[in-house]
C-alpha cells in the first residue's frame, strides 16, 4: 500500500513530488485530460470520474490540481494547498496570492478564507495567465524564473506578510523569491507533503 497517492494533471509533477520523499511509496497518477476539460466549468462526467479515480485509491489521495480542489475534497481527498493556506492564516495578513490560470483564482481565495476562519487575509491577488504557455511548453526554469520576477516586482510595490503560491507548477520560484525576499514564500507542494507524511 502506498503512503500516498496523487492525482496529477501534469506529468511535470511526477519528479517535483518524488524529490520532495525520495523514500516514500507514492502512486502517482497522471490525469492530463482532466484540467483542460475543468478550464469551462466541471461537469457531471468531470466529477465523476475524479470521484472514481478517488474511491479506487488505496489509503490518503492528495489533489495536485487547485482547479479540481473542491470536487477532489468532496469525493474525500486532501486538497494541495489546504495545508499551505493553513500556513498562511498562522502568518497572518496581508497576503499575496499569485496565480497563473483564471479557474484556480476563486477556490484558492475561498480556501485561504476558510483559513482565515472568517478573518480578513488583506488579500491582493496577482494574475500571471501570461505566463501559463511557459509551463505547458515544458520550460520549467523559464516559467519559475518569471514567476518569480513578477511576484518579486509585486512585493517591491506593496508590504506583504507572505506569499501564496497558488498553483503547485508556481513552486519553483520559491527559492528565487527567498534569497531576493524576507518575506515568507509558500509553495503547496513541500508543506503539503510534510503535514501528510511527516507521521506515515
Amino acid at each position: 500500500m502506498p503512503d500516498l497517492t496523487l492525482l496529477h494533471t501534469a506529468e511535470a509533477h511526477v519528479q517535483t513530488f518524488q524529490a520532495l520523499a525520495p523514500e516514500k511509496v507514492l502512486d502517482q497518477q497522471v490525469r492530463a485530460g482532466w484540467l483542460a476539460r475543468a478550464q469551462g466549468g466541471i461537469d457531471a462526467s468531470l466529477r465523476a470520474e475524479v470521484a472514481g479515480a478517488i474511491a479506487a485509491a488505496d489509503g490518503l489521495v492528495l489533489c495536485t490540481c487547485t482547479t479540481l480542489g473542491p470536487v477532489a475534497e468532496e469525493a474525500g481527498a486532501i486538497r494541495i494547498d489546504w495545508p499551505m493556506m493553513q500556513a498562511a492564516a498562522r502568518i497572518g495578513g496581508p497576503v499575496l496570492m499569485a496565480y497563473c490560470l483564471e479557474s484556480t483564482a476563486a477556490p484558492s481565495e475561498a480556501l485561504l478564507r476558510r483559513a482565515f476562519g472568517g478573518g480578513d487575509p488583506g488579500l491582493t491577488c496577482l494574475e500571471l495567465g501570461g505566463l501559463w504557455p511557459l509551463f505547458e511548453a515544458g520550460d520549467s526554469s523559464g516559467f519559475a524564473a518569471a514567476v518569480a520576477a513578477d511576484v518579486s516586482e509585486a512585493l517591491a510595490a506593496m508590504d506583504f506578510a507572505c506569499v501564496v503560491l497558488a498553483q503547485a507548477s508556481m513552486a519553483g520560484a520559491a527559492e528565487p523569491l527567498r534569497a531576493q525576499t524576507r518575506v515568507p514564500v509558500l509553495a503547496s507542494p513541500e508543506i503539503a507533503m510534510e503535514a501528510l507524511l511527516q507521521d506515515r
